[in-house]
């Protein structure tokens, strides 16, 4: 099986800081189009999100929960559905002493990315991993997926490296899904 994994905030969502209300959570523009492009070439699709608004004491873990059944209903509307949803509620600045600490599943770690794939018989080297920033991109490349920079500004510090070096790069989610639809193509 092989799958893209979405960065939530930002990439699959209008990016609305530590939000974790379901009503203010929409899809960005051009979403469902480009979701049913890939799912159309047999992408599973996979939600990976740094949720650190756990961590800081912005909201609970219970949260999740609720935003998990938004993303699935928005994606229904969209004759889609959501594979897998997986959340980082750590950081290590956290206010939260149960949530600050480091660990192997905050992106850049590729945590959530390996855990998915072991979970769901994933083929990493046949995925994608789609986000807005190079942290989205080396967790990506340290899964060992192809990667896809949606630049549209969310990225501010442009620390480059080895790992966080994107195979393409696009305005927006659905550039993403046809660029991705033609390197396919190219093979």
């Amino acid at each position: 099986m092989k799958a893209i994994f979405l960065d939530q905030d930002g990439t699959l969502v209008d990016d609305i800081p530590f939000n974790a209300e379901p009503r203010r959570i929409r899809l960005v523009s051009g979403a469902g189009p480009a979701l049913r492009l890939l799912a159309g070439l047999d992408y599973r699709l996979f939600v990976v999100s740094n949720q650190s608004g756990i961590a800081h004491g912005c909201f609970g873990e219970d949260a999740m929960g609720p935003v998990a059944d938004r993303l699935s209903d928005l994606l229904f509307r969209e004759q889609l559905s959501l594979d897998g949803f997986y959340y980082c509620p750590h950081h290590p600045l956290g206010t939260v002493s149960d949530y600050a600490f480091a660990c192997a599943c905050r992106k850049p770690s590729p945590g959530m990315l390996l855990r998915a794939a072991h979970e769901h018989g994933i083929d990493l080297r046949a995925s994608w991993m789609i986000g807005d920033i190079l942290h989205d991109v080396e967790a990506g490349n340290r899964a060992g997926c192809r990667t896809l920079l949606i630049d549209n500004g969310n990225e501010t510090e442009w620390r480059l490296g080895p790992r966080r070096l994107p195979t393409r790069i696009a305005p927006d989610l659905y550039s993403a899904a046809m660029l991705i639809a033609r390197h396919g193509e190219d093979r």
